[in-house]
């Protein structure tokens, strides 16, 4: 399947289908009224959210509240707690996704999971088994980082003895998964199983990375996103 020695893996719109429609990070953005571009609403909304413990899903977003300046009534914040566990409940793997991961395993491939997640939602790597098949495991309510630190990329490789260089990374988001895995110096394929976006490299499933890592590169050099969500 390739030269790459190492896989990085998003996991929630990569591995993991949401729950609930539109995303739950753009419902919660509507929610709040937040008057900011997604673009620079994200990271505000992990940082604050995916980076820190809390006791349970109304303080963390209270928190959020105070991060962004903004204040709602008690039904808003209930709102949002209905939300996300209903999209932690209703998440599932997407079909192909446990098979690709006994066949990169099965090819002796090391595998990392990176994921800017929250500490509730988390348990969802438990629930399908995904811990079994990945060599790391980093996640953002865990380590305090998210992944546009390149030492959430370094770090998981340098434990597991691999450069950067012999590193490629899949994910669905260019902003988090894409462009952070480059600024820290790795290859980046996006999923887009929608075929929403123009960016090359991209594949619209696991079968089309699988020819991606066969052929070592698609045609073309990496491009630029050019839609916006």
């Amino acid at each position: 399947m390739g030269e790459t020695k190492a896989i990085i893996m998003d996991l929630q719109g990569t591995l993991l289908e949401n729950g609930v429609y539109p995303s739950p990070i753009k419902q919660v953005k509507y929610f709040l009224r937040v008057n900011r571009p997604f673009q620079d609403y994200v990271p505000v909304f992990e940082k604050s959210f995916m980076t820190r413990s809390y006791a349970n899903l109304d303080e963390a977003f209270r928190q959020v509240c105070v991060d962004f300046n903004i204040r709602v009534p008690d039904f808003v914040i209930e709102k949002l707690v209905g939300l996300w566990n209903k999209n932690k409940l209703l998440s599932k793997p997407f079909h192909d996704s446990i098979e690709f991961l006994k066949q990169a395993k099965s090819h002796g491939y090391k595998l990392i999971l990176v994921a800017n997640i929250d500490c509730f939602s988390k348990e969802v790597i438990d629930k399908y088994g995904f811990r079994e098949y990945f060599d790391e495991v980093m996640l953002s309510c865990e380590t305090g980082m998210l992944k546009s630190n390149p030492k959430f990329f370094h770090e998981p490789l340098a434990r597991l003895g691999v450069s950067p260089d012999d590193a490629v990374m899949i994910g669905d988001s260019f902003e988090s998964d894409v462009e952070s895995a480059r600024h820290a110096g790795i290859k980046a394929v996006l999923i887009d199983r929608n075929d929403a976006r123009d960016y090359n490299p991209k594949v619209a499933n696991f079968q089309e990375f699988i020819s991606y890592l066969t052929q070592g590169e698609m045609n073309g050099n990496q491009g630029e996103e050019q839609s916006s969500d």
